[in-house]
């Protein structure tokens, strides 16, 4: 087969979302392009090792599926750096726990590096609402709250600045250059549902390889589940207040000329585009309008006072982060 070999990457770290990472891990087996492997990284909980490793014994003397425990600090970021040192693929995908790949999203992916330039490839993430819709005063603007692809970003096969964390893909000489994942931005747990790990470290790769390339590929499609703890509007104002956090800190780690220049645009355009259609569709009573007119603006102003406390939060501690070195790979 032509072109990389593909290593997959599923960061897990609960046994509550069982069904779901059996799910993610059988899209990855259905590819229409196989994968090379898939990684079940597991984040400091020993039962959910074990339960894991026993799952995919068979699969694993075949060295379809390895389940490997995270190797450095709690959390999301030191979760995908374990499985870039030990991924033996050109290429490596990550893939949410709680998210389904369609049959051809690898393929999709690595046509994108056809190209020797390009050093990322994203793709689109589809959001599963546990209540069966998308709650009539959820913005699309603000589908990033829920891990998915949201209203104004660009379309079709497009440069783009960053990808999206949860649906992206990354040659590893990306990781040579750049070094891995920022410990200290992203999720860690059950904390505050921080994030931006990826974006920090897209610039801090385009920084490193200014020839890079990074796209997205609107048809490699993955479908995330929503919870319905996450529908209701207190879940909203959380992780916008932590999207601001988050933000401060990428900012603090590469300026914010490149930590906030595509956040421009999306509050000075797309933002009061959506307020706009909020309120046309509220004065002509269609369901919601007020609703989402609303939301955009309390989420907004709850993400900036997010940002304001992070930039406070960062002077006065300094150095909040770390950026792992990546060495060899196939362990």
């Amino acid at each position: 087969m032509s072109g990389p070999d593909i290593s997959v990457v599923i960061c897990v770290y609960t046994e509550d979302r069982w069904e779901d990472i059996l799910a993610a891990v059988a899209s990855v087996r259905a590819q229409s392009r196989p994968a090379l492997e898939t990684l079940l990284v597991v984040d400091h909980n020993a039962a959910l090792l074990d339960r894991l490793a026993k799952e995919y014994k068979e699969y694993t003397a075949a060295g379809d599926v390895r389940v490997l425990a995270n190797a450095g600090p709690r959390g999301l970021s030191a979760g995908r750096n374990t499985g870039i040192v030990a991924a033996r693929g050109d290429v490596i995908a990550f893939l949410d726990d709680d998210a389904v790949a369609e049959r051809d999203w690898l393929r999709h992916f690595a046509e994108g590096y056809a190209d020797p330039r390009v050093m990322a490839v994203g793709g689109r993430t589809e959001p599963v609402w546990a209540s069966g819709r998308r709650p009539a005063w959820f913005p699309e603007e603000f589908d990033w709250i829920v891990g998915c692809t949201y209203k104004g970003l660009p379309t079709g096969l497009v440069r783009v600045r960053n990808v999206l964390g949860g649906n992206a893909s990354f040659r590893r000489t990306a990781f040579d250059a750049a070094g891995g994942f920022a410990t200290g931005i992203g999720r860690d747990g059950d904390k505050r549902p921080l994030g931006c790990e990826e974006t920090e470290l897209c610039i801090r790769l385009t920084r490193a390889r200014p020839d890079a390339i990074l796209l997205i590929d609107d048809r490699a499609v993955i479908h995330h589940r929503v919870p319905e703890a996450r529908e209701h509007f207190g879940y909203f104002r959380t992780r916008a207040y932590a999207e601001g956090l988050s933000k401060a800190l990428v900012a603090r780690s590469v300026g914010t000329d490149k930590g906030l220049e595509s956040e421009r645009r999306y509050a000075t355009r797309v933002l009061p585009a959506g307020v706009a259609r909020g309120l046309r569709d509220a004065l002509l009573a269609r369901p919601g309008g007020a609703g989402r007119a609303g939301a955009i603006v309390a989420g907004v102003l709850t993400a900036a006072g997010g940002y304001v406390m992070g930039s406070v939060r960062a002077r006065r501690a300094g150095t909040v982060f770390t950026v792992a070195e990546i060495e060899g790979g196939g362990g």
